[in-house]
């Protein structure tokens, strides 16, 4: 390998660094990417050689979202992909978001592929240092290979986990047979009772001790909450 294939990483890698230098001041960062491979681009219908996830972790996105929110049926959806798509533009990507569809791109299984996230007991994919406080928003589509940062490595925080307080913190039991009971969310967030989790968020995800200092604000967990009752209640 030539000095030139060097100085070709080098551009590559200060792009994927001045893309994220660029989404911070938004609240999103870089969650890590991958190459797509030939079966890659079949499967999920993507003309493109590198994708990078866009995310979040912990209360700063949400902060720039509620100062800028539009007026929307889905304003956090619009709002991203307006800012979303206005750097997709800048950088010569395509955007690509987890609520366009059906059918739907598989934003999980991405994830999973870019950095050491896994199942949780009570379903959402957890991190070793932001816990359940995280999520992802975007990802941009570019049509030649990057340089990427190498995938971290770290195993599940759930494994060495041995009370596991998210499954026994469900003032609902939602989670006593072993899969999420939504019915029964949603009913205990309509009641009285479920005042505390509607203003302060789920209290089975409260519950998890990893990633406490990147836990979503009141005014950040009321929104999610009220959003998940529209959808489920």
């Amino acid at each position: 390998m030539g000095p030139h294939a060097d100085l070709g990483q080098t551009v590559h890698m200060t792009l994927y660094n001045q893309l994220n230098d660029a989404l911070i001041p938004h609240g999103f960062i870089l969650r890590g990417g991958f190459r797509l491979k030939d079966n890659d681009q079949e499967e999920w219908g993507l003309d493109g050689q590198t994708l990078i996830l866009i995310g979040n972790a912990g209360p700063a996105f949400f902060r720039h979202f509620a100062a800028e929110q539009p007026d929307a049926p889905h304003p956090m959806d619009a709002w991203t992909r307006q800012v979303l798509s206005g750097f997709a533009d800048i950088f010569g990507a395509t955007a690509l978001f987890p609520f366009e569809g059906p059918p739907y791109y598989p934003f999980q299984q991405w994830a999973q592929r870019c950095e050491p996230v896994y199942p949780s007991p009570i379903g959402p994919l957890i991190h070793p240092k932001f816990g359940l406080w995280h999520a992802y928003r975007g990802a941009f589509l570019f049509d030649r290979p990057l340089c990427l940062p190498t995938k971290e490595t770290a195993p599940s925080p759930c494994e060495s986990c041995i009370d596991r307080p998210c499954l026994s913190s469900c003032p609902a039991e939602a989670f006593a047979k072993g899969n999420y009971d939504v019915p029964a969310c949603a009913d205990y967030l309509k009641s009285p009772q479920g005042d505390d989790c509607m203003k302060l968020g789920c209290r089975a995800r409260r519950a998890c001790p990893v990633g406490q200092k990147y836990v979503y604000g009141p005014d950040q967990a009321h929104f999610h909450m009220q959003k998940f009752l529209a959808s489920n209640g």
